[in-house]
């Protein structure tokens, strides 16, 4: 099968975005001070790990379907969805939102360009399903370090 290319414009998209994601998790991982430093960094990595491994499908998938690729980074810079992230020291606190909003912002590209993709490729979807699953998970474990229960709850007196 050879890539069409809107399906290849689309994997592009979500590579660009992954890329994007994997630069700035080093950014933040290198640059984080504050409570909990050694979790979150720790964390990052895992997540700089997990992304760069779907970029990396993403982009040999488009090999497989004879569409090229463009990891330079002058394109993912100009292309991607992601805000830049910040220069500087970041403090934990700050990094989870920030790394947050850039994994649910790669998700979003993934589900945008879902549809199509799944429609002429249905093999790409399940990579695209997969990378969803995956960052939406590492979203949730990341936000859940600043996070705090709305109320506290207490268990009714035993008599």
């Amino acid at each position: 099968m050879k890539a069409s290319p809107t399906l290849a414009t689309n994997l592009q998209m979500v590579l660009t975005d992954l890329i994007e994601l994997h630069v700035q998790g080093k950014q933040a991982h290198w640059n984080i001070v504050g409570t909990n430093f050694r979790d979150l960094h720790l964390q990052l990595d895992e997540i700089v790990t997990s992304v760069r491994l779907f970029a990396d499908e993403t982009a040999e998938r488009m090999r497989a379907l004879h569409a090229l690729p463009d990891g330079r980074s002058t394109t993912v810079s100009s292309d991607t969805r992601l805000e830049q992230f910040p220069g500087g020291l970041t403090s934990t606190k700050d990094a989870v939102k920030l790394i947050t909003a850039r994994l649910e912002r790669t998700v979003k590209t993934m589900r945008d360009v879902h549809d199509e993709v799944d429609e002429e490729d249905p093999t790409s979807a399940d990579l695209l399903h997969a990378g969803i699953a995956r960052l939406e998970q590492l979203a949730w474990m990341v936000n859940a370090e600043t996070m705090t229960p709305a109320a506290s709850v207490t268990a009714p007196d035993e008599d």
